[in-house]
C-alpha cells in the first residue's frame, strides 16, 4: 500500500514527469498536492496502469487533489538544453503553477536541479511508493498523452495517437522513410529497427 506523502511535517507536492524516451514531443510534468485523507484504491505508478485506468484516476485526483498542475517543455526547447534539464524544468515550470505554494518536493527519480527556497528529496522509484508522486505520474501521462494524439492527426503515418512518440518500429520506420516532424527531437539519434534486429540476433 502506498503512503500518502514522503514527509508529514510540510506541505509536499509529488513531482513526476512523463516522455523522456521519447523520439517526438514535449517532456511534461506534473505536480500534486493531495489531501491527508486522499483515498484511491488502484493509485499506483501510471506505467503498471492500463489507458482506461489512468483516465479514470485522472478525474479522481483532478477533482480531490488541494491543488495541481501540468507543465511541459517542447521538442526545440529539449535540443537545446538536452532532455535531463528539460525534465528539471518541465517539473520547476509545473510546481510555479501550484495555487497552494508547497513546503516541501517530492520527485520521482535520483536526481533533481533544486527549486528555489522549496527543500525536496528524490525516490528512486517513487511514483510506486508515495500517493502524490503516483498522482503526479498519472497526470504527466495521461496529459502527454492526449498531447500526442492531438498533434498525431498532422503526421497519422508515425502512429503516435498508438506510440505517443516513443521510439517503436513503426515510428522509426515511418521517421527513416519519411524524415523529421516538426515535433520531433532533432538531438534524438532514430535506430534503424532492422539493424536493431540483426544486431540481437547476432549477439
Amino acid at each position: 500500500m502506498l503512503l500518502n506523502c514522503y514527509q508529514e511535517e510540510f506541505l509536499e507536492a509529488g513531482c513526476d514527469e512523463a516522455g523522456r524516451g521519447c523520439l517526438a514531443g514535449p517532456v511534461f510534468a506534473a505536480a500534486v498536492i493531495l489531501p491527508k485523507d486522499f483515498v484511491a484504491g488502484e493509485l499506483t505508478d501510471s506505467k503498471m496502469l492500463s489507458h482506461k485506468q489512468r483516465d479514470h484516476l485522472r478525474i479522481i485526483i483532478e477533482r480531490e487533489a488541494i491543488c495541481w498542475a501540468v507543465a511541459s517543455v517542447d521538442n526545440v526547447e529539449i535540443d537545446q538544453i538536452n532532455i535531463l534539464n528539460a525534465s528539471f524544468l518541465a517539473m520547476h515550470r509545473a510546481i510555479e503553477k501550484l495555487s497552494t505554494p508547497p513546503q516541501y518536493l517530492s520527485i520521482d527519480g535520483n536526481r533533481f536541479k533544486a527549486y528555489p527556497e522549496i527543500p525536496h528529496s528524490c525516490i528512486i522509484k517513487g511514483d510506486g511508493k508515495y500517493l502524490n508522486i503516483a498522482a503526479a505520474s498519472i497526470l504527466a501521462k495521461t496529459h502527454r498523452d492526449e498531447y500526442m494524439v492531438k498533434v498525431g492527426k498532422e503526421y497519422p503515418l508515425y502512429e503516435w495517437h498508438q506510440n505517443k512518440g516513443y521510439p517503436t518500429v513503426i515510428h522509426r520506420n515511418a521517421s527513416l522513410n519519411h524524415g523529421l516532424t516538426p515535433y520531433h527531437r532533432k538531438t534524438f539519434n532514430i535506430s534503424d529497427p532492422q539493424l536493431v534486429l540483426f544486431e540481437n540476433n547476432e549477439g
